[in-house]
């Protein structure tokens, strides 16, 4: 098949077009690398920063690139927000996708109009990025979000290329939820890619000093979590200075972020997550102990009987203390979380094996009757 991947979070496009070539599929990733990010991607469709000079530079670019984006069998959106322009400018690239491919897919991967709503909504989450319990998270960067992708322009764009795709994915627990009760009939759960074998695996041994990793989007610490769990490490630190130690890493490149995270021995990541992320998952699979997302939800859906790797914390600063607490005081346990978290990367998240499942899903999904695009010489080189 000729599959196009609009947009980038956390790597995933770059590593599900990692499997899907490993299984003979022509894939062209075409993406923004996200600033200092510095993602992976065939055709660049860079926004260095949100200013007006540079979102016409921007849209430029992808008009420039239109032609290249026809004749596909799949093209699949990162998000409503697959262009780093605002998601209801982006509807006309939507529907010139429609007309010009087989089928489009759109991928429920991040934070947009039905996850909010199943988070302000009703009782499907127990706390959310937004709320706990009956309590409404009030910040800055909370307003700011339903503001557009509740009851803005990004939440109406999300329902209609929601409405009139061939297909939703989602790749967390807590997405699928959200998209479920809407589209029961084109929505999909399969879960993340990892490229394990690319990966640097170990597992640990007990540490004498346990090296706590924490990494920062500045931008995004709020919505992560990062601006309650680092207090609480520097607690434990400052309580058990000769067991531990903080590596907090700051806005740093995707490849930088990995190779620092090798020396660690516990991972802090996504507070408010039911289900572990890219991250998580990166980490889990050098064998690293996580503590963040790790609810029961996303292992029933995954029919996983027995492999619990990550520790599982709530949005509680003394939960993530005990928690923690538990690991540096009792080490011993670092080695058989270590060999979980590689083995569960291994049963479920392999990216040629999650490769397979989205062209079974795309295959699944009916053909449109109105694909008579031109199948065009394909437009960028496989990596």
């Amino acid at each position: 098949m000729k599959i196009l991947l609009l947009g980038e979070f956390s790597h995933l496009h770059a590593t599900l077009a990692q499997g899907l070539r490993e299984l003979g599929h022509e894939v062209c990733v075409a993406a923004s690398d996200n600033g200092w990010k510095r993602y992976r991607y065939d055709i660049s469709l860079n926004r260095p920063t949100n200013s007006l000079r540079d979102g016409v530079r921007c849209l430029c670019r992808v008009l420039r690139h239109l032609p290249d984006f026809r004749g596909f069998d799949v093209v699949q959106l990162i998000s409503p927000y697959f262009l780093r322009l605002r998601s209801e400018r982006t509807l006309p690239v939507y529907r010139y996708l429609k007309r010009h491919n087989g089928k489009v897919f759109l991928g429920a991967f991040g934070t947009d109009y039905y996850y909010i709503r199943a988070c302000m909504e009703g009782d499907t989450f127990r706390y959310s990025d937004f709320k706990t319990g009956d309590t409404y998270r009030d910040t800055p960067f909370n307003r700011a979000t339903l503001a557009d992708w509740y009851r803005g322009g990004a939440a109406r764009a999300t329902r209609t290329i929601a409405e009139s795709c061939d297909g939703i994915i989602a790749c967390l627990w807590e997405y699928y939820v959200s998209y479920l009760p809407f589209f029961p009939e084109k929505t999909t759960f399969i879960p993340l890619p990892i490229d394990h074998r690319g990966i640097t695996t170990r597992v640990r041994d007990i540490p004498e000093v346990m090296n706590l990793f924490i990494g920062i989007q500045t931008a995004r610490s709020v919505l992560k979590g990062t601006d309650r769990m680092l207090p609480v490490l520097h607690e434990i630190h400052r309580r058990y200075p000769d067991r531990c130690r903080i590596t907090c890493v700051e806005d740093v490149p995707y490849l930088r972020y990995e190779q620092l995270m090798d020396d660690a021995d516990v991972q802090l990541d996504q507070l408010y997550s039911y289900t572990p992320s890219m991250n998580a998952l990166l980490a889990l699979a050098k064998g690293i102990t996580v503590v963040g997302g790790g609810e029961p939800e996303p292992y029933a859906l995954l029919h996983e009987p027995e492999l619990r790797p990550v520790v599982n914390v709530v949005p509680d600063e003394q939960d993530i203390y005990n928690k923690v607490e538990n690991l540096v005081t009792h080490p011993e346990r670092i080695p058989e979380l270590s060999r979980q978290g590689i083995a569960y990367i291994a049963r479920h998240h392999d990216c040629i094996d999650v490769a397979r499942q989205y062209v079974e899903a795309w295959n699944a999904a009916r053909t449109p009757s109105n694909f008579h695009a031109h199948r065009d010489k394909f437009p960028c080189a496989s990596r």
